[in-house]
């Protein structure tokens, strides 16, 4: 046994309400170590002599990564405080107790010698999320190359769009296609920013308070909530807290009075004269190195005042449905903390996503965003798509999101194979159609929310430098049969909520013939999600017959290249 391995934290980490009297404690142990995991738990505060509140529960697996094995079980109580510890036996027989940080090779007795769980601290600490936005589909649009208001102009359809390009999309072209998004399956609309700016991505923000007059105007971002909302979909504005640009009204300030400007402490100043010109490293905190996108000190009172102020604005405004926070992960606890505690008071349902390339469980633990764009998915997905890592790993890189994060924020990650900030998924795949076919099997028939870049749907091509291009309204240049593909994907998604909801019963691997079966179970129903992530033609005989839910027909025992099937 691994004792080294073995890890439990005693705070809304490991142990969490899930709801009043429901709670959840989980524990790591090294992969494959262990035969069985016993919870044991008693009141902290009754002795046993008058009543005896002792419990054992067996713990499920519930998530697996590359090195190690998470062990989770469900409890309901209502004490003051409830003591606990567990029983690990490893898969020789050996048997060992944990319990307050030590392990012992006797079963406690002492409740001081077992963790603590004081259960209205937890309940004060639940996370939760918008109950709404659980599993559902976000569509990406980047406003600029979406959609014009009328007929796309000549050079909508150039091959390479850089960041600097504005191709003319309009708020109005964008309410003029929402027919498209909910024809598509998607739940939620996200756009990049939308204010006043210089460039045509918009993330360096020269009015917060002002919709940039090239895309429309406060009405007509009204009017596009308001049908959004009228046809069912959600809609997520994009918040540039981290930087701005020069422009705005304090930097302005300080570059035209430089020292004697009275907002220095809006930015991390480090010398006069300010060095702003391209190519010179500037001597203030930037975005980049960028000196075109200063950074601002949300540490200061008054700046963070004015943010949390924007935030609400819009949510108060035109009745959007949250935020997604651009370089979140450079920005302090404290003020998301702020942020969060703010836009919840006043809107409980919004939903906050933050931008984190990476695992980011230090901001998701209730107190400061929802979710995250969850790119440790997108490099699964990559990896996978160029043979780098088996299947198996693919789904242990999932399990390590599984184990560590709360299973409620685990409903509500963005799960995307592409975004403004990447190569195109057809790209990535090197115009393989059934490689990008998979991509959004994998996307669109797993737990999370996925987010479908616009364009993605009919196949788009662009790299990281030019995945901004026009979008392909003209059906002669659409890839139809993508288009339908996605339709087809959404539309079980939806009516079959055991792919999303329902707990993980089994899963097999072969990674030499690149093989996997997930087994998910929803009450009564069990489906089995089956994929094979290689070319040429893998058999699996022993699913034969059983009704494959994306073609009508029974599973014939044989699986095409990189391709996904669901059994019923």
């Amino acid at each position: 046994m691994e004792l080294s391995a073995v890890c439990h934290f005693a705070d809304d980490r490991y142990c969490f309400a899930l709801e009043p009297d429901r709670f959840l404690i989980r524990i790591r142990v090294k992969k494959g170590d262990m035969r069985r995991v016993v919870l044991h738990s008693q009141d902290k505060y009754l002795p046993v002599r008058l009543k005896d509140t002792r419990r054992a529960v067996e713990m499920t697996l519930a998530a697996r990564d590359r090195v190690s094995d998470y062990y989770e079980a469900e409890l309901r109580f209502h004490v003051v405080c409830l003591r606990y510890w567990f029983e690990l036996e490893d898969t020789d027989g050996q048997r060992i107790y944990y319990g307050n940080y030590e392990f012992s090779q006797e079963a406690f007795r002492d409740v001081e010698r077992m963790f603590d769980c004081p259960q209205n601290l937890r309940e004060e600490e639940r996370l939760t999320v918008p109950a709404w936005a659980a599993n559902k589909v976000v569509y990406q649009i980047f406003p600029a190359s979406f959609a014009p208001t009328g007929t796309p102009g000549k050079d909508w359809y150039r091959a390479h769009v850089d960041h600097r390009r504005d191709l003319g999309g309009t708020l109005r072209g964008i309410t003029e296609h929402l027919d498209h998004i909910r024809q598509l399956g998607a739940d939620v609309v996200y756009m990049t920013p939308i204010f006043q700016a210089r460039t045509a991505h918009r993330y360096d923000t020269v009015d917060y308070y002002q919709v940039d007059p090239r895309l429309g105007t406060l009405e007509e971002l009204k009017q596009l909530v308001s049908r959004a909302h009228a046809m069912g979909l959600r809609v997520i504005l994009d918040g540039v807290f981290n930087h701005s640009s020069q422009q705005f009204f304090p930097f302005a300030d300080i570059m035209e009075k430089q020292e004697q400007s009275a907002y220095l402490n809006w930015y991390f100043i480090d010398g006069f004269p300010l060095r702003t010109r391209w190519g010179e490293k500037p001597n203030f905190k930037t975005f980049s190195y960028f000196g075109g996108m200063p950074k601002l000190n949300l540490r200061q009172p008054e700046v963070e005042e004015y943010f949390i102020g924007v935030g609400l604005y819009w949510l108060r405004e035109c009745g959007a449905d949250g935020w997604r926070l651009d370089v979140a992960d450079e920005v302090g606890h404290r003020f998301w903390r702020h942020f969060r505690d703010a836009v919840k008071r006043e809107f409980p349902d919004a939903l906050i996503v933050g931008e984190e390339w990476h695992y980011g469980g230090d901001y998701l633990t209730g107190d400061q965003w929802d979710s995250v764009m969850n790119y440790p998915f997108y490099n699964a997905v990559r990896d996978l798509l160029d043979q780098r890592i088996t299947v198996t790993a693919f789904f242990e890189d999932l399990g390590f999101l599984r184990g560590n994060l709360h299973p409620e924020t685990y409903k509500v990650l963005w799960n995307l194979v592409g975004s403004h900030d990447t190569p195109r998924i057809a790209r990535v795949c090197g115009g393989d159609r059934d490689k990008a076919r998979m991509a959004a099997a994998l996307q669109l028939l797993l737990p999370g929310m996925p987010m479908i870049y616009y364009g993605d749907e009919y196949a788009m091509d662009g790299g990281r430098n030019d995945c901004r291009r026009g979008m392909v309204w003209d059906e002669k240049r659409q890839d139809r049969q993508t288009y339908a593909w996605y339709r087809q994907l959404t539309a079980l998604r939806r009516s079959c909520p055991c792919l999303t909801e329902g707990r993980a019963a089994a899963f097999f691997a072969d990674d030499d013939r690149a093989v996997a079966a997930l087994t998910r179970r929803l009450g009564e129903e069990e489906i089995t999600l089956l994929l094979h992530c290689a070319g040429g033609e893998a058999e699996a005989a022993a699913y034969a017959g059983r009704e494959e839910l994306l073609t009508g027909r029974p599973f014939s025992g044989t699986l095409g290249p990189w391709q996904a099937a669901v059994l019923a």
